[in-house]
């Protein structure tokens, strides 16, 4: 794990655990963005069962999750460990991307195709998605929710890769924009923010599935 020190404990303080769901399966691997119907591989249940061992031993209290398929089954067995239900929150859902339902890996057809390229014109916002401005808006606002909800006490958020990065981004004052290959956001990890009382403090990262 890393982390920024976090303040002292007790019981003013909050930790907002927020996650990436686990690995989706995919086999024409395509984006599927906001797409219905993708849901966990069996690694990826694997995973969503691995981290929701782990996060048994904390002081979870509120379980909420993108309303995404992956992400709700990401969310399932931690609040089950704790007898607890899982929440829906439409603002921790995946980006927008005009590329949506295409192949867009390197070499595949939606980014060799002249036609998109006006799409690529600008990484900054970016210019094929929602802005990132708007994706750490909305984050925030479901993770000061979630430290609501849970005042005193943990919170587990499950959402998405892009979102997630984002939200780290922007509650630790770094700009939005960024290379993908750069996201400290692999699959099944929690970025973990900490709260003393409303005020931000401190965050960590851990792997707990593994890779």
């Amino acid at each position: 794990m890393s982390a920024r020190t976090p303040g002292a404990g007790g019981a003013n303080q909050t930790i907002v655990h927020v996650m990436r769901h686990g690995e989706v399966h995919n086999p024409d691997k395509i984006l599927y963005g906001r797409l219905p119907d993708y849901h966990l591989s069996e690694r990826g249940q694997a995973q969503a069962r691995a981290v929701a061992d782990w996060l048994s031993l904390r002081d979870i209290t509120h379980v909420v999750a993108s309303p995404l398929e992956r992400a709700q089954e990401t969310a399932a067995p931690i609040a089950a460990h704790k007898g607890l239900v899982v929440n829906t929150d439409h603002e921790l859902i995946e980006s927008e991307n005009i590329f949506e339902g295409q192949k867009v890996s390197p070499g595949d057809g939606a980014l060799r195709d002249p036609r998109n390229w006006w799409h690529l014109r600008n990484p900054r916002t970016p210019s094929w998605g929602e802005p990132y401005r708007n994706i750490a808006a909305r984050m925030r606002r479901a993770v000061y929710r979630a430290r609501e909800a849970a005042e005193g006490h943990e919170a587990v958020c499950v959402s998405h890769q892009l979102p997630v990065e984002t939200l780290r981004r922007a509650m630790t004052d770094k700009q939005l924009h960024h290379f993908p290959t750069r996201r400290m956001c692999n699959l099944a990890s929690v970025t973990s923010f900490y709260f003393y009382g409303d005020s931000f403090v401190g965050w960590g990262y851990a792997e707990l599935a593994g890779q």
